[in-house]
């Protein structure tokens, strides 16, 4: 009985993590969809010819056709003479999402932070101080943020320095991310906290600010159009975080990028080549075409890229005496194994085998001895003696 629980937990456990990640994924592109839509709207709209349209205060309209129809959406720049009875809000979409993605960070990295939180050689801490750490380093990201927009405010002109400030804070939590967890859960710390950032901004911010416009006018006043102010300026903020959160999320496949020495660079820069991508779009929806920002983005990928790339001194040199098979399963038993194994097959990967070392040489060499991506965290402490051992097998076995 206790062997058949101990297989079907991990089972269930996967099938939770599954439905978290499907319900994530679903959620964020209901979330950036929509976010994506209403910044480009924003940007497209122009000021209506029809002098009726004027005196009603539409600011801004658009033509659109999709789907077989035509769409004719109108921009009020505080708001309509008269508020509608249907009124559709986008909120749900920001908060599923944050709420989807903190579930399955707890699940795996808070349940589980003696595996996925610490690298013993980046900070040797307890699994309790981590887990704490990486809570207070979501919370911190969102309090300096809004304090950083509080301080400038609606300053005239205040916005470059504004821009230049968060950029500053972001480089500075990747930096302290990096120093405090293993790579692969400091990158996705930094997407987290800015994923948190966003759905913030819409939760204190954006949504009470409409909520108030609302009752203003059902009380017969004149709407603040401070709301508004604040409401635009952490809308921009959150399109503008989209591309580097969507890279943090998905870096965790791609150990080159977070095991590198310099990880906090690597991220900084990689996030920053999306933002000047993301610039290219926001201004071609303004029917300004600048091939510059681009330029750049890609260029500055090419050159990370170039900059991470496994040197030939990384990679064990290939030998015409290789180490043997029973000189390898003590190695893969005692590091390998307990993730890929019959019972838990991580991955779908059993290295349990003769047979199943063999037909997995060329990729135990590319997760050991290239990209280093495992032992994950190196949390069971594989030797560079070790590595170069299966390096030298890997190699040959894999060789016609």
């Amino acid at each position: 009985m206790d062997l058949q629980m101990e297989t079907l937990f991990p089972y269930v456990l996967d099938w939770i993590n599954l439905l978290l990640r499907w319900l994530h994924v679903i959620v964020a592109i209901a979330w950036i969809g929509a976010s994506f839509y209403f910044v480009w709207l924003d940007n497209s709209l122009h000021k209506p010819q029809d002098e009726a349209l004027l005196k009603q205060g539409v600011t801004g309209e658009l033509w659109a056709v999709h789907g077989g129809g035509f769409y004719n959406p109108q921009k009020y720049m505080l708001a309509p003479q008269k508020l509608p009875e249907q009124l559709h809000w986008f909120y749900w979409e920001s908060y599923s999402t944050w709420l989807s993605g903190f579930a399955l960070f707890s699940l795996m990295y808070l349940l589980h932070p003696e595996t996925y939180l610490i690298d013993r050689k980046v900070l040797d801490m307890t699994p309790t101080t981590a887990a704490l750490l990486a809570l207070a380093f979501l919370v911190a990201g969102w309090v300096v943020y809004d304090l950083l927009c509080r301080f400038l405010g609606q300053r005239a002109g205040s916005e470059r320095m504004l821009g230049l400030l968060v950029a500053g804070y972001v480089l500075a939590a990747t930096w302290t991310a990096c120093n405090l967890f293993a790579g692969r859960a400091a990158f996705l710390l930094v997407g987290a906290m800015m994923a948190t950032i966003m759905s913030a901004n819409v939760f204190f911010l954006i949504i009470p600010g409409q909520r108030k416009v609302i009752a203003a006018m059902k009380s017969g006043q004149t709407p603040d159009p401070i709301h508004g102010q604040q409401g635009k300026q952490r809308s921009v903020h959150n399109t503008y975080f989209t591309l580097p959160v969507l890279f943090a999320m998905l870096s965790n496949h791609y150990s080159m990028t977070y095991n590198h020495p310099y990880n906090w660079a690597v991220l900084f820069l990689i996030m920053l080549a999306s933002v000047f991508i993301r610039q290219f779009f926001l201004l071609k929806h303004q029917g300004i075409t600048n091939f510059f920002y681009p330029s750049l983005g890609v260029l500055m990928l090419v050159v990370v890229a170039a900059w991470i790339a496994p040197s030939p001194s990384q990679v064990a040199p290939i030998s015409n005496t290789p180490p043997s098979i029973a000189e390898v399963r003590p190695v893969v038993e005692k590091h390998c194994v307990t993730c890929h194994n019959a019972q838990l097959a991580s991955k779908n990967i059993r290295l349990d085998s003769e047979q199943a070392l063999q037909s997995h040489a060329p990729l135990i060499y590319q997760q050991v001895v290239v990209t280093r991506a495992m032992p994950l965290n190196n949390a069971n402490g594989i030797t560079e003696a070790e590595r170069s051992l299966l390096g030298r097998w890997a190699q040959t076995s894999s060789r016609p």
